[in-house]
């Protein structure tokens, strides 16, 4: 309840009309977009404003009910914005994340939330966005600011700030628990309408997929044949699973994190989904992961996996022995493979223009090397931002010392992960879900060699899903590590036998590892 105090406390303060000004204020707020819905847009579009309003009443009530907002806009209607124009075209993300930033600043005011969390990776989270804020500011000297170069950069600023918000408002097992089913759940929803939508497009009628994703263009979406994506843009060649992504490398960067952090929940005494629920949607998410093409995401949930088989459940080297067997020699798979094979040769011409962007990045890089060319734009008109790796991006948006800065947080985020993996063995309920957080964060830097999605303005969500899985996996081992305090101080308060125990219970622990 505590989430809802501060909604309680207006509406109940003894001062009678600080209640009734509320009161006449959300009535006049209603009536104002209902009448401007319903004028501007008809009443079909009318009815489904009011709906999305209720909503968001409904998320600045409760936090959680904010935070399914914002995971299920990242996975569903990543690039969605209001038709409306007020000087710039507010997002959903915006609006979504204004609510939770919103919700968690009243607690604060109104003392809901009494004290602030701080973690190892606080300072670390901090001195980057002061870097980023520092380059962002010296690039404005060879480039003018713009509303839309503006609005994104505060974005990104918002989704490392979501970093905060996760370990103040995550503070307990079982909203930890809601929040990261909410994800999974999302992302399974946006899987398996990717699936459909290509199976439509695929073996049914391909204009009835452009008409349905083209009806999305109110929403900012593009619309037109361009929304059916293939290998290198040419109809001739396979196409490509996107779901409402837009991109299918998009797509893939989420079911990347995603799978990483829900197949660890085959191993869990008590699972966020039931298995039998579990094992045909891991399955969804990892064929429309495939049907992506996307190679880098594939790579980085490669990567994640065996991290978790080898240091930990064994029995996942059976599933990936398997899965890569069928991989090699599935008919349906050859083409998958085939990709690969070509990039590994570095015969396609997508490998071909990502190996470009690396040597164009690193020139532009030898000339700025320390604090990059900010957001805006190079000052050279021969050399240019953007490239298909997160770590040369950053790099050339925040020069060599951001990139320093974001290094130290990966590099804070896994010691404290392998300090900590004998105290999560200690609690077998959320070890599973522990492991799956920082394996989705794995996966999406190994991910990040091939891809720019988690540092890019163009692409908020997926910043803002990164932050919100770090904020996750911190929250967590911060629960873990109190429940195992309190379990070790309920043992020595029952005595030197409860003590014994709990030193065995340690050493059967570390036997795991």
């Amino acid at each position: 309840m505590e989430s809802q105090d501060w909604v309680y406390r207006i509406f109940t303060s003894r001062h009678r009309w600080v209640g009734a000004l509320a009161a006449v204020a959300l009535c006049v707020m209603l009536a104002a977009a209902t009448g401007f819905l319903l004028a501007e847009f008809g009443p079909l579009v009318g009815a489904a404003g009011l709906l999305a309003l209720g909503f968001g009443l409904w998320m600045l009530r409760d936090v959680e009910v904010a935070y399914w907002g914002v995971i299920g806009i990242v996975c569903l209607l990543p690039f969605a914005s209001l038709p409306i124009d007020i000087g710039f075209t507010p997002t959903f993300l915006d609006l979504a994340l204004g609510a939770l930033f919103l919700v968690w600043t009243l607690q604060i005011a109104t003392g809901a939330q009494h004290n602030l969390i701080g973690t190892p990776l606080g300072l670390p989270v901090a001195v980057f966005m002061l870097l980023s804020v520092g380059a962002f500011i010296f690039g404005l000297a060879h480039a003018s600011v713009t509303p839309y170069l503006l609005r994104h950069f505060a974005e990104i600023l918002l989704s490392l700030a979501l970093f905060f918000l996760v370990v103040n408002t995550v503070r307990d097992a079982r909203r930890l628990e809601r929040v990261v089913r909410a994800l999974v759940l999302c992302t399974f929803a946006a899987a398996l309408l990717g699936l459909g939508l290509y199976i439509v497009a695929r073996y049914y009628s391909d204009d009835l997929v452009i008409r349905g994703l083209s009806a999305l263009g109110r929403l900012g979406y593009p619309a037109g044949p361009g929304v059916l994506r293939y290998i290198r843009d040419d109809p001739e060649l396979p196409m490509r699973a996107t779901s409402t992504s837009v991109d299918p490398n998009v797509l893939g960067s989420l079911l990347n994190m995603t799978l990483a952090i829900a197949v660890p929940q085959l191993f869990a005494p008590r699972r966020l989904i039931r298995r039998r629920y579990l094992i045909p949607m891991l399955g969804v998410l990892a064929l429309c992961l495939g049907l992506t093409l996307s190679r880098g995401s594939i790579v980085g949930l490669g990567a994640a996996l065996i991290a978790i088989a080898t240091l930990r459940y064994h029995k996942l080297w059976v599933l990936l022995l398997v899965a890569s067997v069928l991989l090699l020699i599935l008919p349906q798979t050859q083409t998958l493979v085939a990709h690969f094979v070509a990039g590994f040769r570095i015969e396609d011409l997508a490998t071909q223009m990502r190996f470009g962007e690396y040597k164009d990045a690193f020139i532009l890089i030898g000339r700025y090397p320390w604090l990059g060319v900010g957001f805006a734009g190079s000052p050279d008109i021969d050399t240019y931002i953007g490239v298909s790796n997160v770590y040369l991006l950053i790099a050339e948006q925040v020069g060599l010392i951001g990139l320093a800065s974001f290094l130290v947080i990966v590099v804070v985020f896994f010691t404290q992960f392998w300090r900590n993996r004998r105290v999560a063995a200690r609690d077998p309920e959320l070890e599973p879900l522990w492991w799956g957080l920082h394996a989705g964060i794995l996966g999406a830097l190994v991910g990040g060699i091939f891809d720019h999605y988690f540092f890019n303005l163009d692409f908020h969500h997926s910043v803002t899903l990164f932050w919100l899985v770090v904020g996750l996996a911190t929250a967590a081992t911060r629960i873990i590590t109190r429940r195992v305090s309190q379990q070790r101080d309920n043992s020595f308060a029952d005595g030197p036998q409860g003590a014994w125990s709990l030193e065995k219970g340690e050493d059967a622990a570390g036997s795991y590892l």
